[in-house]
Order: structure tokens, then sequence, then C-alpha cells
């Protein structure tokens, strides 16, 4: 991967394709050992998680409703939403 762009986004602004790679890397949840803290621009203590495409690596800020979304996610909800493992890959992002 060469200068892959690097997307900080927030829980509100998933994608599904997102989510589902979210999911895929912490079926069980994330725990402290996946955390990335860092500080913002405005200096602001940021904590996320990381997950990557072919050209983009995802920082998704962690919140509690993000960890029981992972949690509560099933294959019967990639079905619904139409994902499947080859669409996590063809979605847009969203910067923040």
């Amino acid at each position: 991967m060469s200068n892959p762009k690097r997307v900080i986004i927030d829980y509100k602004k998933l994608t599904p394709g997102v989510l589902q790679l979210l999911v895929q890397k912490y079926p069980d949840g994330y725990g402290d050992r996946d955390i990335i803290k860092f500080k913002n621009i405005k200096g602001e203590a940021i904590e996320a998680v990381e997950v990557t495409t072919i050209d983009t690596i995802f920082l998704v800020k962690i919140s509690s409703k993000l960890q029981r979304t992972i949690i509560n996610f099933d294959e019967a909800d990639a079905t619904v939403l139409g994902m499947d493992n080859s669409s996590a890959h063809g979605f847009s992002s969203e910067e923040e």
C-alpha cells in the first residue's frame, strides 16, 4: 500500500462498507490494544480503531454506540444491507 489516503470518520458517518470492515476485523468488539489515541488539530484527545482498504486507512472514532453496533451486527444485517465481502471495498468515504 503506497501512500494510502487517511480518513478520520465519526460513528455517525459510518458507511455500510466501513461498518462491515469493522465487524470483520473486530467480530467480538475491540479491546484496549486496538485503540489508537491521538490529538486532533484542536488539541482534543481522540480514540479510534483502524480498518484499512486497498487505498485507504480509516480511523473510526470510538464510542459506546460503536461497540454495541459491532457486537450486534451479524450476517443477517449484511444481507439486509445488500453487502457481502466483495462489496465492502466499493463504498465512498466521508471525511471529517
